[in-house]
């Protein structure tokens, strides 16, 4: 199982900060977590960069191994 970690704005709308999932590509996983959190995470997901295995991907098409760790970071505000 993929380990989803989310932060800030992500993990309000998830009401978690990281759950266990299985799926086989990024776009199936995304789909599934929209499904699972609802419409709030899904606007918030909107504005996120994924990472997985620490690269940032769009692609929904990338593999997501049993292992990965996929990070969901909203756009976050600093100086």
């Amino acid at each position: 199982m993929a380990t989803v970690r989310y932060f800030a704005a992500a993990a309000d709308a998830a009401g978690t900060a990281s759950e266990n999932r299985d799926a086989a590509t990024l776009g199936e996983l995304l789909s599934e977590l929209t499904a699972t959190h609802g419409a709030e995470f899904e606007r918030v997901l909107g504005r996120c960069s994924v990472l997985v295995d620490g690269r940032v991907s769009a692609d929904p098409g990338t593999a997501i191994a049993q292992a990965a760790t996929v990070d969901v970071l909203p756009p976050f505000a600093g100086g």
